[in-house]
């Protein structure tokens, strides 16, 4: 057995989310969103070296000699599968390990607002999840994935770096295709799973202008396009997309978000009361005529106005997700504040005073 696997079955046992290994410090793990040390000696560099090297495949070993880092998914012998970032940095090696749940999650499992199951029945256009790294963007996504798996007779392609959840054919076709090892970019495996007679194409990150324009075309052409981007509000997704390609485009690609867009979720991960983990808090932002025009006009500032009143179609500020969550008492007000852009609404709910003057100096 991998001399790695150890930590992976403590961490996997104490529920973390990630295990991080690093040289100099003992190994830790994501709790609820903070980071612990476990009651372990001090990794040094060789040793930490001989643990990774273990586990890569030789293409990866190359890949990371030659100066690179490098993702993958792994599974211990215990059965427990992980997303991996192995890396260098100045004392040596470094390797994070993020838990993947053995089943798919459902949207239900999740407790996502309703809109995010109805949006499921588009036929086409584009759908994007964000948010900051580690906010469960990928589960969201494979949720949605399911219930389309479970409840309609598509051919579902999934671009993934690296594949994460592993679905089995249910009523649909679900073919996923792993970054490095079925494909060298996401851009060439949006292009080739368009020439696959796809129903819903997955995009597990749109991180360059060549793969956000080749989803666009995609979502264009009658597919439906599920992507994700490491934006933190509906309004940074739309500038995000349209100043990722060249100033020329700048019309074409505004009139695509306003009439292919479908809708933004832009999520957070916020600590339940008592520490029983953490759940997911979404924005959400629906497309409708006065959105497009927004768009359209360059006026994405006043988009949140829509968001505010928009409840009907299902649209959410990030504010108001937060405060109706701290309402029901789903999360914790104080991580719910960390997260809040107008804070002066959120301090009557703050338990930990202490935290008011450090957030009201950082404003």
């Amino acid at each position: 057995m991998p001399r790695i696997d150890a930590f992976l079955k403590l961490g996997s046992t104490q529920g973390c989310s990630d295990v991080h290994l690093a040289v100099g410090v003992p190994p830790m793990l994501r709790m609820n969103g903070d980071l612990v040390p476990i009651r372990f000696r001090e990794l040094t560099a060789a040793e930490l070296e001989s643990y990774v090297m273990e586990i890569l495949s030789r293409s990866l070993a190359d890949r990371f000699r030659g100066g690179h880092d490098v993702d993958f998914s792994y599974v211990s012998e215990e059965g427990g599968r992980f997303r991996v970032n192995v890396f260098r940095k100045d004392s040596g090696v470094g390797a994070v390990f993020r838990t993947i749940p053995a089943d798919v999650p459902t949207l239900d499992s999740l407790a996502l607002p309703p809109v995010v199951k109805k949006l499921c029945d588009y036929h086409q256009g584009m759908i994007l999840v964000t948010g900051s790294t580690g906010t469960g963007k990928s589960t969201t996504l494979a949720a949605m994935i399911d219930l389309l798996n479970t409840n309609k007779k598509l051919n579902i392609i999934s671009l993934e770096d690296p594949i994460e959840f592993v679905h089995r054919s249910k009523q649909s076709q679900v073919v996923q295709r792993e970054l490095g090892t079925h494909l060298p970019t996401f851009a060439e495996g949006v292009r080739a799973a368009m020439r696959e007679d796809p129903d819903v194409i997955l995009v597990g990150e749109m991180r360059d202008a060549e793969t956000i324009s080749m989803a666009m075309t995609a979502a264009e052409t009658g597919h439906l396009v599920l992507g994700t981007l490491h934006t933190t509000s509906a309004v940074k997704t739309i500038d995000r997309m349209i100043d990722a390609l060249p100033a020329d485009e700048r019309e074409q690609t505004k009139s695509f978000l306003a009439q292919s867009l479908i809708a933004v979720i832009t999520q957070v991960l916020v600590k339940r009361p008592e520490g029983r983990g953490r759940r997911a808090v979404c924005e959400v932002m629906v497309m409708n005529r006065a959105v497009a025009k927004l768009i359209q006009t360059d006026q994405t500032h006043q988009i949140p106005a829509q968001l505010q009143t928009g409840k009907d179609l299902g649209m959410e500020l990030m504010d108001q997700a937060l405060l109706r969550a701290i309402k029901a008492k789903e999360v914790d007000p104080d991580d719910a504040y960390s997260y809040a852009f107008d804070k002066r609404a959120f301090s009557k709910f703050v338990v930990d005073r202490s935290l008011l003057p450090r957030f009201e100096t950082l404003e």
